[in-house]
């Protein structure tokens, strides 16, 4: 028989907790487009913990679960279907398209205490869809390049992440005509650990290499960093 709601601990509620934050991020990354539900499998009547841009169902927080989600939550309990979710197309109250995903949440002990559904509103207008992948406008103050855009570095290993940053930094300071030279090699070790390079393994080791000079200096320009930090 169909146990209903789910008894959450308190980390499974964290947990929960946890991914409102990431809906946030999600929405501001993929636009007004796209709605996305927070479900708690704690209460089937007022599951939805998290809802944003919900005009396009009409739902609010403390909306029920859907009936398809109830679905696919007793196919799983029976092993009819994966748990990795479902991806289908369905329409709104009004008649509406949409593409939606449903994804189960896992807690304590890998039971699903919660989905996470997104919908794409599939009648938004292609000026409101390609609006959202406009580039930013630059800022000083929030690390923009000239053209808008943040420079990303992806790299196969985290020697080779280290080694290419080292690198770019070093070739900046190095252009910068109105940093002296003896300033140089304080100004790169200051610019990578703006950039939190110093978490990755052997960094001191690898900068210390590629700038000539001893672990000793790095650590020294560290440790004046640290006080001027704290």
């Amino acid at each position: 028989m169909p146990t209903g709601n789910l008894k959450l601990t308190s980390l499974d509620k964290k947990i929960l907790h946890s991914y409102c934050q990431t809906l946030d991020g999600l929405s501001n990354y993929l636009g007004n487009g796209y709605e996305i539900v927070l479900h708690s499998l704690e209460d089937y009547e007022h599951s939805a913990i998290k809802v944003i841009n919900g005009y396009h169902t009409g739902r609010t927080e403390g909306a029920p679960i859907t009936d398809l989600a109830l679905k696919m939550l007793e196919q799983i309990r029976r092993n009819e279907e994966n748990d990795h979710g479902v991806i289908y197309f369905s329409t709104n109250v009004k008649g509406e398209p949409l593409k939606s995903t449903t994804i189960p949440v896992k807690g304590e002990k890998d039971r699903i205490i919660g989905l996470l559904c997104i919908n794409f509103y599939l009648n938004t207008t292609m000026a409101d869809f390609f609006c959202n992948f406009a580039v930013p406008i630059p800022s000083d103050s929030d690390g923009l390049t000239v053209s808008g855009q943040i420079h990303e570095t992806f790299s196969q290993s985290s020697s080779d992440l280290l080694e290419q940053t080292i690198q770019t930094v070093r070739q900046e300071v190095l252009m910068d005509s109105a940093i002296s030279s003896t300033n140089k090699n304080k100004e790169i070790i200051f610019r990578l650990y703006q950039q939190g390079i110093f978490n990755l393994k052997d960094a001191v080791v690898t900068i210390a290499e590629a700038l000539g000079i001893s672990k000793n200096t790095v650590y020294l320009h560290l440790r004046n960093l640290e006080k001027v930090n704290n």
